[in-house]
């Protein structure tokens, strides 16, 4: 494998804060410095940052274990497990989910699902595609305290008969998670380095134990990761990481602070990644770039100046087609190259952090919703449904008209849909955000909540100011109790939206709140035909 360059469009090449940023990272030596582990090269807005860089030498350190990830792999496939449930929230669910997606299962392996909706029916429609003596479950979280995970432990542990054999750990060392697990004889216990934050642990134990367990090609995924890692030491020019992560940096700072990310078909799941690598490491002080995943393709010349659009193309797939063009474009041979592109996107976020005067390490503005999650779970009379207008109601129509109708160039809508996740729902959010899109120029996300509070949830609160925002629930028709707890998922997700929607507010954003109630199809429908 040869590594391969970026090509830029010809705007970037042409960026003075681009040719800046270069020469500064040539004069101090920051390549050097940054491989060295020493926080000077983000200055005074990391000054811990030396003790969160040990994702840089996973595509060497983890090599050696990879025969041990491989044996648990055979003893479940001889014991005839058919299914693998990773329950995670972002970090530790999206790399495993990327790999799932894109590699899918080896022959004889089982098959891998992630669980990181705390909506009842999401759960129930896992527990019904599964047999649980016939499944292995990993319980995974860097803290051991995330509260979505272990809930998913605790209703999933009751599903087996608390057979401890059937679950595996990966968490850091002494955490709650770590010391459960032992204490209820886990059949592994996989624990990460603790200078690897979440976003960055797709190479750590987070990524790789699930993947191994589908039988991913580990050896030549992390080989094109250690050739990406060794072409990230040079010249910042010739540099195709540090490079790349320079270039979206300076577009930052030039005006164009969102990226919308398109990949060729089999790489589908890689900008839901992406996403929290960029948002979480990026998106904070006012600053930062909001990345864009699964927006509907248009014309280039539907879109506002505020944008670059970066593309990944795998040969073999169809040609990844922006009318008008993109700015960035990377070729990777097949998909084993996901190696050296999620190293590459690693270390490019890392140095986009420099140019924009960040911390890529640290997420300050993920604790509030959670904090406000939990004031609304504990609050005497329980959840309230605070400023929810029906999804057909003429208030929603006005709040909806309103909203949209006053987005301005620079500015993005966010949708945010505390509801199942499916394929349906999917499509009907994509049809509203190509209206939007053609309507106001502006660039659209979309996420299903709790899921993405642990992604991009840092860029709506801590990012760029101009995120407009639109908050869509609906009344669970399952109800579902937490083994062991006092609250069941329903009340959990509709706590985490109301938290949510507080952050918001306290963060000084524009946000409305719809609710679908039993009717998800009907209420969707109607806030397209707001916009029709």
């Amino acid at each position: 494998m040869s590594v391969n360059f970026p090509r830029y469009s010809d705007r970037l090449l042409s960026l003075q804060p681009r040719e800046r940023a270069h020469r500064r990272w040539r004069s101090a030596g920051l390549v050097e410095r940054l491989w060295a582990r020493h926080p000077s090269v983000w200055g005074a807005a990391a000054p811990s940052a030396g003790q969160r860089l040990g994702w840089l030498d996973l595509p060497r350190t983890m090599a050696p274990h990879l025969g041990a990830f491989a044996r648990m792999a055979e003893g479940l496939i001889s014991e005839g497990t058919q299914d693998v449930v990773l329950m995670g929230m972002g970090g530790s669910s999206l790399a495993p989910e990327v790999f799932a997606s894109v590699f899918g299962s080896a022959p004889g392996h089982p098959r891998l699902s992630v669980i990181d909706s705390t909506h009842p029916e999401a759960v129930t429609s896992l527990r019904n595609r599964i047999d649980p003596t016939r499944t292995f479950f990993v319980v995974s979280s860097k803290s051991g305290t995330t509260v979505e995970t272990l809930s998913f432990f605790r209703y999933f542990w009751k599903q087996c008969s608390e057979d401890g054999a059937r679950f595996a750990a990966i968490t850091d060392r002494g955490t709650p998670l770590d010391r459960l697990a032992r204490e209820k004889g886990f059949r592994a216990v996989f624990n990460a380095p603790s200078d690897v934050g979440g976003r960055f642990s797709a190479f750590s134990v987070f990524g790789l134990v699930p993947a191994a367990l589908i039988g991913v090609d580990l050896p030549e995924l992390l080989a094109r990761a250690r050739q990406m890692a060794e072409s990230g030491r040079g010249d910042p020019e010739d540099n195709p990481a540090v490079g790349l992560g320079l270039t979206m940096g300076a577009a930052a700072v030039s005006g164009m602070d969102k990226i919308t990310l398109c990949t060729s078909t089999s790489l589908s799941a890689f900008p839901a990644w992406m996403e929290q690598l960029v948002a979480e490491s990026l998106g904070k002080d006012g600053r930062g770039i909001v990345p864009v995943a699964g927006e509907p393709v248009l014309a280039v010349g539907s879109y506002g100046s505020d944008r670059i659009i970066s593309t990944w193309q795998v040969a073999g797939d169809d040609r990844v087609r922006i009318p008008g063009g993109e700015d960035i474009h990377i070729r990777m041979a097949d998909q084993l190259d996901l190696g050296a592109e999620l190293f590459r996107a690693e270390l490019a976020v890392a140095s986009a952090g420099e140019v924009l005067g960040v911390n890529p390490f640290d997420q300050p503005d993920v604790e509030d919703a959670k904090r406000l999650a939990s004031k609304a779970m504990s609050r005497p009379g329980g959840v309230t449904r605070v400023d929810l207008a029906p999804a057909q109601s003429t208030r929603a129509r006005e709040m909806v008209a309103g909203l949209v109708g006053g987005l301005k160039s620079g500015e993005y809508l966010g949708i945010h849909a505390y509801l199942p996740p499916d394929p349906a729902i999917d499509r009907d959010i994509a049809q509203f955000r190509r209206q939007v899109t053609e309507l106001r120029g502006v660039a659209t996300t979309f996420g299903y909540g709790p899921r993405f509070l642990h992604s991009t949830g840092q860029v709506h609160k801590g990012g760029p100011p101009g995120g407009v925002f639109i908050q869509i629930v609906d009344d669970p028709q399952v109800k579902l109790k937490v083994p062991g707890a006092e609250y069941g998922f329903g009340k959990m997700i509709s706590a985490q939206a109301e938290g949510d929607y507080a952050a918001l507010r306290g963060a000084g954003r524009r946000v409305i709140r719809l609710s679908v109630g039993s009717d998800r199809s009907g209420g969707l429908q109607a806030m397209k035909e707001i916009l029709t």
